[in-house]
């Protein structure tokens, strides 16, 4: 499976699946040279579980050295145990029992990266960065993110109480009700003047089957066709490659969406939007990004910005451009495993960095959540550094931006009951540069 995102989360998204034989092979070949540090780790293990104090199962320290093994090596590597794998497989039906938000860890302690749309952490009023320092009044400092997630966890109609420290605030208790988790990802409304307005919450299971009925529902509501759209990606914290890839393809004729380049050959692979693909006929698009898009919807405005088919306005994105592919291991559970990178058409890597918006939209400050500025990939515990642009000839169906690209800007998120209301400023500036192109183009057809 690849998965887009793999920050550890209370609303854990699907993948699409991938083979990865290769990786099996490659650790059976090998097992040979490796089995000195083998017999190292099971002697350890062997002695730690006859030594220790109180008594501790083997197959607990196994698993726990597995996790510390993979969580070393980058922010979304990790080991899941059976259960742990279990829970993962009944979340990819897209509806779950849980409070709805995504969560990471900075300096051990989870912290909120965004609340998922119409889920008891967003009706609660839980906001990008805000850190969870007691859960049912016990201190999170040092507990791994999947126990985190566990106790987070429960059947739907019981409470969980958690303790938030949000900026420099005095810490608030807040008690949610955990329910089953059903994200209806896609919204939309017309805006006057034709202007078309679609927001994408999570890229899910039914994230393209909804995009394409939004822009069918739009183009009836504006008697044939709007005349431009407002493509709202902020606070999205990604999700399934197969739904970025046929929204964006929904925008695009043909050409590149994504490519992805691993260690292994078998890795690298290129995926394209369809020949005919843009339901808009080019009308104009602005695409709404901020520190809490990520992932999935990193790479639908990384292919519209590099394509030239759309504008990015808001601020700099989180900077997930890492893929993890899930590995199941019969009877124990499964690694999620980084394996490669993504890039944009034109070659460029994500990681890091995130996406540049071509308009710098700020968020006003009576509008911006209270907790300062966003967590992002690059602060996160052994996040890789952008490795640079791919060593090949951009795309040729890659055009150059008229906009020059502006410099790297981030802020706080705007205030997640403001998004997509009459009062959004960003939305605000989106709607008002589309109406810009749409007379423009409609004096020059006169």
């Amino acid at each position: 499976m690849i998965k887009l995102r793999s920050l550890i989360v209370i609303f854990i998204a699907a993948a699409s699946a991938v083979a990865a034989p290769h990786i099996a092979a490659l650790a059976m070949q090998r097992a040979g040279p490796a089995m000195p540090d083998v017999a190292l780790l099971a002697g350890v293990i062997e002695f730690v579980h006859h030594a220790y104090v109180h008594p501790v199962g083997s197959d607990e320290l196994t698993k726990d050295a597995l996790k510390g093994m993979l969580t070393r090596l980058d922010p979304h590597s990790d080991y899941m145990d059976a259960q742990e794998f279990k829970q993962s497989q009944a979340d990819l039906s897209g509806s779950f029992g849980g409070l709805g938000m995504e969560i990471s860890e900075q300096n051990e302690i989870p912290k909120v990266i965004s609340p998922v749309d119409g889920t008891p952490a967003a009706r609660a009023g839980l906001e990008p960065g805000d850190q969870i320092i007691l859960i049912n009044h016990s201190s999170t400092q040092g507990v791994s993110l999947p126990e985190v997630v566990s106790l987070l966890r429960g059947t739907p109609g019981t409470t969980v109480t958690i303790t938030i420290l949000r900026g420099k605030g005095q810490p608030f208790d807040v008690t949610l009700t955990r329910e089953i988790i059903k994200v209806e990802s896609v919204k939309s409304k017309l805006e006057p003047e034709r202007i078309g307005y679609i927001r994408i919450s999570q890229f899910g299971g039914d994230t393209a089957k909804g995009f394409k009925k939004a822009i069918t529902d739009l183009n009836h509501s504006a008697n044939g066709r709007i005349k431009g759209l407002v493509l709202d990606l902020r606070d999205n914290p990604g999700g399934l490659l197969s739904a970025a890839v046929d929204v964006a393809g929904d925008l695009l004729d043909g050409g590149s969406v994504v490519s992805i380049h691993g260690r292994q050959a078998s890795d690298d692979k290129t995926f394209k939007a369809p020949a005919s693909g843009d339901m808009l006929s080019g009308a104009p698009v602005a695409v709404l990004i901020n520190g809490a898009s990520a992932s999935a919807s990193e790479i639908v405005a990384g292919a519209l910005q590099d394509r030239h088919r759309a504008i990015i306005m808001g601020t700099q994105s989180f900077g997930k451009g890492s893929v993890q592919t899930i590995i199941p291991l019969k009877g124990h559970g499964a690694l999620r495993l980084t394996t490669a990178l993504y890039y944009t058409p034109s070659g460029n890597s994500i990681q890091d960095k995130g996406i540049t918006p071509d308009i710098v939209v700020d968020v006003p400050k009576d509008q911006q959540i209270a907790g300062g500025a966003l967590l992002r990939e690059n602060a996160l515990h052994d996040a890789f550094a952008n490795p640079g642009p791919l060593n090949h000839t951009p795309d040729a169906d890659v055009t150059h931006p008229t906009i020059p690209q502006v410099k790297s800007a981030s802020s706080a998120p705007i205030k997640a009951d403001l998004i997509g209301k009459a009062d959004d400023a960003q939305l605000k500036a989106a709607l008002q540069y589309l109406d810009q192109i749409v007379d423009k183009e409609a004096a020059g057809s006169r």
